[in-house]
């Protein structure tokens, strides 16, 4: 166990003007990587979306646990002044996201719960160097060209992004290239660590989510290789006020594949349930 080392004022990218949302990228991720959601969401709302520790531009090279990263994230609703929010969380930020409302449920309303899982599992094949050479030569020709038809059908088909992706669109590869790969090298070992010995421990808090009365919507990807949508199912069937959406033919970052569709939904959940937004 890795002992708790403080608070890291984390490098928040702040969008609009209204009630808060606090918004938690995934592994590996940064705030950039949440724009699909701020920048809509901003429209209406005021939209908090950090880079956590080890992660994008909140530099951390030393040794630390995933229960610092809750330690970041009050400490930032507390900067800001934030009394009450919405929180939405992708992948490891859903994690997050709950633990916060275990943590502090007198100021969080309601939860958007992005491909996780309060007991994740996956159902990842083995990787192989194929697998690496083609997503990395994949990745730097769509970094390079966008969206490249011929570099999807080529090498992007066939890289590790079959796995993240199943509808192989300009939309998806688009944000791959703006928020996915930029990400990716601005991750640090530390954050990898700190996850890795998470999963280590068999991560499992469903006998808990009883505790958490907010309304939540929980997404999720039909194909998701890396949190089954089979263990998103489970947290929206132990949840006590909870939507669950699962999208087919979409996996991982099925936000990026589907972004009308996602944002659309979430809308439409947000106008059912009025008690999570208190201030409007």
């Amino acid at each position: 166990m890795v002992p708790t080392v403080g608070t890291v004022s984390l490098n928040t990218y702040v969008q609009g003007q209204g009630f808060p949302i606090l918004a938690i990228h995934g592994h590996p991720g940064s705030g950039r990587s949440l724009s699909v959601f701020t920048n809509h969401l901003s429209q209406r709302f005021q939209t908090f979306a950090p880079d956590l520790r080890g992660y994008g531009k909140s530099r951390y090279q030393g040794n630390f646990a995933m229960t610092d990263h809750l330690t970041d994230l009050e400490a930032l609703l507390d900067r800001f002044a934030i009394e009450k929010c919405l929180i939405l969380g992708w992948s490891l930020g859903g994690i997050l996201a709950m633990e916060l409302a275990f943590r502090m449920p007198q100021r969080v309303t309601g939860l958007i719960l992005v491909a996780t899982a309060a007991r994740p599992y996956g159902s990842h094949p083995p990787i192989t160097w194929q697998d690496n050479l083609y997503t990395g030569i994949a990745g730097l020709l769509n970094l390079i060209k966008p969206s490249w038809q011929w570099n999807i059908d080529t090498f992007g088909k066939r890289s590790l992004f079959r796995y993240l992706i199943q509808q192989h669109n300009a939309t998806a590869y688009k944000y791959i290239a703006q928020a996915a790969v930029p990400a990716y090298l601005q991750t640090s070992a530390a954050a990898t660590r700190a996850l890795s010995n998470a999963l280590h421990s068999r991560y499992n808090r469903l006998a808990e989510l009883e505790q958490i009365h907010c309304p939540s919507l929980v997404l999720a990807g039909a194909q998701d290789r890396h949190i089954t949508a089979d263990s998103s199912l489970e947290t929206a069937r132990h949840l006590k006020n909870s939507r669950w959406q699962c999208y087919p033919n979409t996996a991982h970052l099925f936000p990026w594949e589907i972004p009308h569709q996602v944002l659309s939904d979430i809308d439409h959940w947000l106008e059912a349930h009025p008690q999570v937004i208190p201030s409007q």
